[in-house]
Formats: structure tokens, C-alpha cells, sequence
């Protein structure tokens, strides 16, 4: 009896020192798609009044959790049943992301500014409604990420049994929300823990330099992750398409990889904006 009991254990020691090693090559396959998923997350996760960010924040986890609940078992039967769907929910991710990075460089360029007035009376009127939009936004993005996310993590262990298939998907998806989030939470706050180092240093000494620092710095890395994160967006959906979508393949073949991903999302983004925004219209004149 004894010996079976340490028999399990040795099987159970075993089968995690292989998702130990499967996850090891699974979070590096996935360390690109990562980095992006924190700049998008970033960048998405701020904008709001101080007191409502860590709220926000924790929503749009808890959403990027309920998707990995729902992307991680539904990757595994359709790659056992029906493997060709995975590649098109893919597809369909890359041209919605697609649609979410090109739209930001065309409303930055083309779309005119509202006078501050009714900026101000627009965050006051609708700042509810607006905050639940972009949170909405942010899981969808998360979901189409996590999308990438899992189903790179599968690709790497398909020769794998099937318990360390599920184990290993599931590590990487937990460890992307926790890592992803918990970073952007830092992000965020480093305003507020500046403003916490002046005051307990008395806004003198190393500590008070430090907290300025942090201040400063909030508005400069927002702004940066804004334009990254959009960059992100493009780049996935262009990688997606570049790795999915066949005859692409065969196009601009000898050129840089990021470049070649890049146009690909830029032209899927800019078909994309044009439909959306002729569709809008046609429903706009049905209306009325």
C-alpha cells in the first residue's frame, strides 16, 4: 500500500518536472506575443481618475481571466476535433485587432479635437459609461491576445501527452494574466508611490529625487506605451496573418520579417476601418 502511495507521488514528481520544462519552452516561444500583450494592456488599462485605476485594472484581469477559462479548454477539443477553426478564429482576431491599431492612427490624424467645454461636460455626463466601454475594449483585446497566447503554448507541446498538453497551456495562461497585469498595476501606481517617497522623505534627499522621478516619468511611459501598444496591435494581427493565411507567404518573401508583418497589418487595418466606417454610414442613412 505504502509503496504504491510513494509510487503516485514519484508519477506526480515526474509529470511536473516535464510541465516544468515544457512551460520553460512554451513561455519563451510566447515572450514576443507577451511583451505586446503588456504594451497593449498598458496602455489601455490607464486614462482614468486615480481612485477608479486599480478598480479598472482589476475588472479587466478578471475578465482576462474568465478568457483564459474559456480560450484554454475550447483550444484543446477544437485541436483534438476540428484543428482548421483554430486557424480561422485566428484570422478573425487579426483583423479585429487589425481594426483597433489603424483606427487610433486615423482618429490621431483625421479625427478633430472637441472644444474643452464639452470634453469637460462629456467625462462628467458620461465618465460611467465611457470607463465600462473601455473595459469591454480591454478584455476584448485580451481575449483576442490570449487567443495567440494559448494557442502558441499548444503548438509547442502538440508531440506531448495530452495531461502535460493541459497542464502546460494552463501554467503559461495563469502566469501571462499574473505577470501581464501585475506589471501594469506597477505602471500605473507610480505616480502615487512617487508622490508617497516626497512625503515621507519631506521633499528632501534621495528618496524625494526618486519619487519626482516617478512622477515625471508616469506621463512620458503612458505616452510612450500609447504609441507602442498601437504598434503592438498592428504587428500582432500582421503576424497572425503572415503565419496563417497562405498566399501571404509568397509576398515580399525576402524582406525583414517585423516590416513585411507590419504591412500586413496596416493594409488588413485600413480595409478594415474603410468597411466598418461605410457600414456605419449605411446604417446611419437607413436610420433616418
Amino acid at each position: 500500500m505504502a509503496s504504491g502511495f510513494f509510487a503516485i507521488l514519484d508519477d506526480i514528481g515526474a509529470l511536473m518536472d516535464d510541465v516544468a520544462v515544457t512551460a520553460k519552452v512554451a513561455a519563451k516561444k510566447t515572450a514576443g506575443i507577451l511583451g505586446d500583450d503588456l504594451a497593449v494592456n498598458a496602455e489601455k488599462s490607464t486614462g482614468f481618475l486615480s481612485s477608479r485605476e486599480l478598480p479598472v485594472l482589476w475588472a479587466i484581469t478578471k475578465g482576462s481571466f474568465i478568457n483564459k477559462l474559456i480560450i484554454v479548454p475550447v483550444a484543446l477539443l477544437l485541436n483534438v476535433f476540428f484543428p482548421i477553426a483554430i486557424k480561422v478564429i485566428l484570422v478573425l482576431g487579426g483583423l479585429y485587432l487589425a481594426y483597433e491599431g489603424v483606427e487610433k492612427v486615423v482618429e490621431y490624424f483625421f479625427h478633430r479635437p472637441k472644444s474643452s467645454h464639452a470634453e469637460a461636460k462629456e467625462v462628467i455626463e458620461e465618465g460611467d459609461v465611457a470607463e465600462k466601454a473601455k473595459i469591454r475594449s480591454a478584455v476584448m483585446t485580451d481575449f483576442i491576445l490570449s487567443i495567440e497566447i494559448v494557442i502558441i503554448a499548444l503548438g509547442s507541446v502538440l508531440e506531448e501527452k495530452l495531461a502535460i498538453q493541459i497542464m502546460t497551456v494552463s501554467v503559461v495562461a495563469l502566469l501571462a494574466t499574473i505577470g501581464v497585469y501585475g506589471i501594469v498595476a506597477l505602471i500605473v501606481r507610480m505616480d502615487d508611490a512617487g508622490y508617497r517617497l516626497m512625503k515621507a522623505s519631506g521633499e528632501r534627499g534621495i528618496l524625494s529625487v526618486i519619487g519626482k522621478l516617478l512622477v515625471q516619468s508616469l506621463p512620458v511611459i503612458i505616452k510612450i506605451l500609447s504609441v507602442v501598444g498601437t504598434i503592438a496591435l498592428i504587428l500582432v494581427s500582421g503576424g497572425i496573418f503572415a503565419h496563417n493565411v497562405g498566399f501571404l507567404h509568397h509576398i515580399f518573401p525576402t524582406l525583414l520579417s517585423i516590416i513585411r508583418e507590419f504591412g500586413f497589418g496596416l493594409a488588413a487595418g485600413l480595409v478594415m476601418v474603410l468597411v466598418i466606417t461605410l457600414v456605419k454610414k449605411l446604417i446611419g442613412i437607413i436610420k433616418a
